[in-house]
């Protein structure tokens, strides 16, 4: 089962598990100093930057099992 999911928030996930900011940078969103990443889910924020949702969901869940 995987341990991060759509609906978590950005600043939740980065708090929870610093090791996804690397992730979030290299799918190119690099806003986690915005306004936004305080109320957006992890999905909201994804299709806000034109992102494969999944693909970023795997990444993100792969960064958490090492």
């Amino acid at each position: 089962m995987d341990k991060i999911t759509r609906d978590m928030g950005i600043m939740e996930l980065v708090e929870t598990y610093p090791q996804t900011a690397r992730v979030l940078m290299q799918f190119g969103m690099g806003c986690l100093g915005c306004a936004a990443s305080h109320f957006e889910n992890i999905e909201q924020g994804a299709k806000a930057h034109g992102m494969d949702v999944d693909k970023l969901m795997e990444a993100l869940n792969a960064a958490v099992e090492d």
